[in-house]
């Protein structure tokens, strides 16, 4: 998952909340239109809209745990289930990489045009791996659900999500 957010990020298709957004959702199966990930996305891209606060890709993951671990109406619960998902996953980004400030995150390479496109892209990875593994881990059933030919360069490489899904599945 994380390799196909980074592409979508890397071509320069996306930034980073809907390339994460979108990699979930079209990888697990959400149902969500493109044209809705972009427009729920749209202010959370450089940090919430150019404030570099919260980083966009980790707040596109929070979204696709929400997609994935929500229950719409019945709310409760879920949502606390959502809010345990969406802590755990700041946590480990921020283990990972020292914060989730995008501001502190891209400090060192905002300078450098090209260091921070790619820094961006590997963090939209990073992100969209963790919230990958955490609904998988959640949501085991949603193994079956995933669009290996979506993501297509995982397989290849035999990723962390590809012996994710083959370890669920078994």
């Amino acid at each position: 998952m994380g390799a196909k957010a980074q592409e979508l990020f890397f071509n320069g298709r996306m930034l980073c909340a809907p390339a994460v957004l979108t990699a979930l959702n079209q990888g697990l199966g959400g149902k969500l239109d493109q044209a809705v990930v972009n427009n729920l996305t749209a202010g959370l891209v450089e940090g919430l809209g150019g404030a570099g606060c919260l980083c966009g890709a980790v707040a596109g993951a929070c979204m696709g745990l929400g997609l994935f671990l929500g229950a719409g109406k019945e709310g409760g619960r879920s949502s606390r289930r959502v809010a345990a998902a969406s802590h755990e996953l700041h946590d480990a980004f921020k283990a990972e990489r020292g914060s989730t400030c995008c501001r502190v995150l891209s400090k060192k390479v905002k300078h450098d045009k090209k260091a921070h496109f790619a820094q961006c892209a590997e963090l939209s990875g990073l992100a969209a791996e963790l919230a990958c593994r955490a609904l998988l881990e959640q949501r085991p059933e949603l193994a079956q659900a995933v669009d290996m030919n979506y993501l297509r360069h995982e397989v290849g490489k035999k990723s962390g999500l590809a012996r994710l899904v083959t370890a669920v599945s078994s």
